[in-house]
């Protein structure tokens, strides 16, 4: 195996992983879209398998730009998503709000009496 044989062998592996990341995206992009129907989805899907350098480059230029912003409103969700959720852990509820929501799982029976009293004492401490 010659020198040239690695190169082309790097060069081919690299634009064989570069397509699959973009093949990966495109089918992330179809099921990411609730205004596009099931058919039109299925059709895409279908000729991805058929033609699929032809039917990549012709989805990027038809439909890149709705790619982009159904990315962006995906990652703004996910760090709004994620910010609740550290707000939540990180306990900006008042005492008052975080004892009322342990008694309310005492009252669904999700919690017992002294996992009550534990988080009524974190909550006041």
């Amino acid at each position: 195996m010659s020198f040239w044989d690695v190169v082309w062998f790097i060069i081919i592996s690299f634009a064989f992983i570069a397509y699959l990341m973009v093949l990966f995206a495109i089918i992330g992009d179809l099921f990411r879209d609730r205004e596009t129907s099931g058919v039109v989805k299925a059709i895409w899907i279908v000729l991805l398998i058929v033609l699929p350098l032809l039917t990549s480059l012709v989805y990027l230029i038809a439909r890149g730009s709705g790619m982009a912003e159904r990315q962006a409103a995906a990652v703004k969700g996910a760090v709004e998503q994620q910010d609740a959720y550290i707000k939540s852990v990180a306990g900006s509820t008042s005492p008052a709000e975080q004892i009322k929501h342990a008694k309310d799982l005492l009252d669904s029976g999700a919690i017992t009496q002294d996992e009550f009293a534990s988080l009524k004492a974190k909550a006041l401490a």
